[in-house]
């Protein structure tokens, strides 16, 4: 097991926000985004961020600060995209 550290918190919740918006696919299936649970996870960096603010060295704080970022900007497009195949899935089925 990797050592208990800031940073593998920081990985392992922002690898559940990737899980859940869909990023990450293991074999060929490709799962439907939960945009709830990716939202809780980037909600929990997100509190993090704000309770450690002025605790962290300057590379945890970068670390913690990019990951929040761009889960976020990742999220948005995540949300795009599935509306996207959303309106081409119904426009195909004649709805």
């Amino acid at each position: 097991m990797p050592p208990a550290t800031f940073g593998f918190l920081v990985y392992s919740l922002r690898l559940q926000a990737e899980l859940s918006l869909g990023l990450l696919g293991f074999g060929e299936e490709k799962k439907k985004p939960d945009f709830h649970l990716a939202r809780h996870h980037i909600d929990l960096l997100a509190m993090l961020q704000e309770k450690t603010r002025g605790n962290l060295t300057l590379e945890e704080q970068r670390e913690l600060d990019n990951s929040v970022t761009e889960l976020r900007f990742r999220f948005i497009q995540a949300r795009e995209l599935d509306a996207k195949s959303g309106d081409s899935a119904a426009a195909s089925t004649g709805q």
